[in-house]
């Protein structure tokens, strides 16, 4: 393979965050160490981006999509979420991320939070809707999420959530007490 030939292919995919292991995917090649020379020579000509170990950008990523590629499993949720359907009101920069693991990151000056999770309720399905290579909570999941790992807490605004949809995403978490936390919430007057 010719090493425009991989440039070509990187930038013909959807996708503008990979790990190595999507590269060799891709180009077919089966050659690591080959393969990381190659993608460090386009880092250092300025073709790719290298914000983190292991993960190669095209210029002008996806932030959404470079979140949910630092540990995989993981999708976006909690405040991230709630604050852009409108549910919290407060601004909040941070990506928040379900994962299986807690980690707060910083990469060129966005914050990257993870908060760990049971592995078995990262699963795509249930509330997290696949967007490409973006996994994200829908509204009702992100408000599950926050009350499963924060317990009480203050929503701005639950008149947005489809009470339908939170009742049945519930049972996943296997949860008497968010179970009662959350139907307590949405039985609030300013819910109805």
């Amino acid at each position: 393979m010719k090493e425009n030939d991989l440039i070509f292919i990187l930038y013909s995919d959807a996708r503008t965050v990979f790990r190595l292991k999507d590269v060799a995917m891709l180009s077919g090649e089966t050659n690591f160490d080959s393969l990381k020379y190659k993608l460090n020579y386009y880092i250092r000509t300025g073709r790719l981006l290298n914000p983190r170990k292991g993960i190669y950008c095209k210029q002008g990523y996806n932030k959404d999509e470079l979140a949910c590629r630092i540990f995989a499993p993981a999708y976006i949720s909690l405040e991230y979420v709630l604050q852009k359907a409108g549910v919290v009101f407060q601004y909040d920069s941070r990506f928040t991320m379900v994962s299986y693991l807690n980690r707060e990151i910083e990469i060129n000056e966005d914050t990257f939070v993870f908060k760990k999770i049971k592995k078995e309720l990262l699963v795509p399905g249930n509330g997290i809707e696949q967007r490409g290579a973006i996994s994200i909570a829908l509204p009702e999941r992100a408000f599950l999420d926050m009350l499963y790992l924060n317990g009480e807490m203050y929503f701005d605004n639950l008149r947005l959530l489809d009470r339908d949809k939170v009742e049945q995403i519930l049972p996943i978490y296997k949860s008497k007490v968010l179970d009662k936390r959350a139907i307590k919430i949405l039985k609030n007057d300013r819910y109805k």
